[in-house]
């Protein structure tokens, strides 16, 4: 699989967080591609792969940490930021541990998400997970 530049994947059930974030990476230009569910975001993966993914935690059929175990289970490395409206220490520790870049609270801070972004960009890649 190779990555795409700019294509930026966001996952999260909530359709007015898709639109806002889509937007706000637009004006970057970047290239957001949106998914409903994690299922639909996997389902995607073909042989390309986005240069980051953005994932909500709270989602039902599969969280944003589920999906990034997949990921890992299936040897696929995305450079992925969860977002949550439930920002718990445990459970960050559990996302970063699994190789997020970042976890942030929402409402998402524009000038935050798009420092992840770039982070994310710059090869900081996922460290391994434990």
């Amino acid at each position: 699989m190779h990555r795409i530049r700019n294509l930026i994947a966001i996952v999260d059930d909530d359709p007015s967080v898709l639109k806002a974030l889509a937007r706000v990476l637009r004006s970057r230009a970047l290239e957001p591609r949106t998914f409903g569910s994690a299922a639909d975001f996997l389902a995607s993966l073909t042989n390309e792969l986005p240069e980051c993914l953005i994932a909500d935690l709270q989602m039902p059929g599969m969280t944003g940490l589920e999906l990034q175990h997949s990921l890992n289970r299936d040897g696929i490395v995305i450079p992925t930021i969860i977002i949550t409206a439930h920002d718990d220490a445990g459970v960050r520790k559990r996302c970063e541990a699994a190789g997020a870049v970042a976890f942030l609270a929402k409402p998402v801070q524009d000038t935050a998400l798009l420092a992840a972004i770039d982070k994310a960009r710059r090869g900081s890649t996922p460290s391994p997970p434990r």
